[in-house]
């Protein structure tokens, strides 16, 4: 007999806690050696004043497990606290979400006969889900984009992991690089890089706008593709409705401490305690769960088990059956439970092996350039007027300086000096100054005094350094 393996519960709000125990029953019936240990988070997190969504005795539970099984949380909109589920992904630094895409027995879509089965695999805490953002003036809003060397460095390798673990061939790096040079272009360079480590995987770059064009019009040619945080997150939602929705879709995310797999539909509240939801989503989720433990053979029972009752189409909840007119969830749970032995013969089988994560030290993770130059500054300011009158007053505001101004753009396009055409204004002008000649120290004295100088016409609310490493330009053009 295995030994129980303490996995930490957290139910969730509205169907979670009834999908939830929905999920429990059928591990248990198939003999899973786990023994649960039930934590909060969520919206009754909240309503107790909780701003992170997460208790600190939850955080205790996952941080002693190592292993969290968790259903749908409620997250404000628009408002006021964080996410929950960023929370616990930052937290216990999960940075990679694993989606898989498989088309299910009996789940109707118009997809239905193409033998989809792919894997999404999502950066999970850096990118706009960092959450660094500012109003910088009363109507303009900024959200920094934060893309790190390393970060890309650990999910390349960890969607190769997951392709030799699932004995796949391909990985198809998915990126916005063609825009966004310098932080969707790294995970291209990076991924690229890395995976000349994987001889056995063949590799290509898709455009991600092009990667959401290709999952509808020829999802087959997806073996795993890897993808920033919020690309990653609206094409793993994408991918999941060509199986039949969220609501069959598991997850997992990983980490080198910590592993919590969970359902990423939403909470449903408008049918919370009728009974009536389905569990797929979190029973799939656990089968992860049960494979990251080690647990093989009870994760496949149950699998075939489920895909029976889906062949079957007898007892499912009322979003999957055929006719329209479901059964209760413990209705499903049970037909399901009754196939525990039954294998499916109409599903391909998929030998799964433990995913070989990397281990990455606990370290401050430092970057190296064999040469740097600061070669100038983009001060952003507030103004109503136009480009013309901004240009006089700093350039007046640069006379004596270390620098010269040599352009100012308005939300990317540069509006001085003119270059024709039309950009609509408002109150937040970027201006580029460029130091006249090296400066000998670190700069800060003369970028001190030009911001001053600034400060007497202007408001300005932030600066950034332009920099070479390495000879090559660390900052975009207008």
């Amino acid at each position: 007999m295995r030994s129980k393996v303490k996995v930490t519960a957290i139910p969730g709000d509205g169907i979670g806690p009834e999908v939830m125990q929905a999920t429990q029953q059928v591990l248990a019936a198939a003999g899973a050696q786990v023994e649960w240990e039930e934590a909060l988070a969520g919206a009754e997190a909240f309503r107790k004043g909780i701003a992170a969504g997460a208790p600190q005795e939850t955080l205790d539970s996952i941080a002693r497990n190592g292993v969290a099984l968790k259903g749908p949380l409620e997250t404000p909109v628009g408002y006021g606290e964080k996410s929950a589920n960023v929370t616990l992904r930052k937290v216990f630094e999960m940075y990679g979400n694993v989606r898989p895409v498989r088309e299910l027995p009996g789940i109707r879509t118009p997809f239905s006969g193409r033998g989809i089965d792919f894997v999404v695999v999502r950066e999970n805490v850096e990118d706009v889900y960092a959450g660094i953002e500012h109003m910088q003036t009363p109507g303009v809003a900024q959200c920094l984009k934060i893309i790190t060397e390393a970060g890309c460095e650990r999910i390349v390798r960890l969607a190769a992991a997951v392709a030799e673990a699932e004995g796949r061939k391909k990985v198809t790096v998915s990126t916005k690089a063609n825009i966004m040079k310098l932080t969707e272009g790294m995970l291209k360079r990076v991924g690229e890089q890395v995976l000349k480590d994987y001889p056995s995987l063949t590799h290509e770059h898709m455009i991600v706008d092009n990667c959401a064009h290709q999952m509808v019009i020829r999802p087959e040619q997806f073996d795993v593709t890897v993808m920033t945080n919020m690309n990653g997150d609206i094409l793993s939602d994408l991918a999941a409705g060509l199986v039949g929705g969220l609501g069959v879709a598991p997850s997992a995310n990983l980490g080198d401490e910590a592993a919590m797999f969970e359902a990423v539909h939403g909470s449903a509240p408008q049918i919370a305690g009728k009974g009536i939801a389905n569990p797929t989503a979190l029973l799939l989720s656990s089968l992860m769960m049960l494979r990251h433990i080690g647990d093989f053979a009870t994760a496949r029972r149950i699998e075939h088990a489920l895909y029976v009752t889906l062949e079957e189409g007898k007892d499912l909840t009322g979003d999957i059956a055929r006719d329209g007119e479901g059964v209760p969830t413990a209705a499903f749970v049970d037909r399901i439970i009754a196939n525990l032995g039954r294998e499916s013969l109409n599903v391909p089988d998929r030998e799964y092996r433990p995913i070989a994560l990397k281990k990455w030290p606990q370290i401050t993770w430092y970057r190296a350039a064999s040469t740097r130059e600061l070669v100038g500054v983009d001060v952003f300011v507030e103004s109503e007027r136009d480009p013309r009158a901004i240009s006089i007053t700093l350039q007046a505001a640069a006379e004596g300086s270390a620098f010269d101004l040599t352009m100012i753009g308005s939300r990317g396009a540069q509006v001085w000096p003119d270059v024709g055409g039309h950009t609509f204004l408002v109150d937040h002008f970027r201006a580029r100054f460029m130091f006249r000649e090296p400066p000998k120290g670190n700069g800060i004295a003369e970028i001190t005094d030009l911001l001053q100088r600034i400060g007497r016409q202007h408001n300005w609310m932030h600066i950034e350094k332009l920099q070479r490493f390495d000879g090559a330009d660390a900052y975009s053009k207008a």
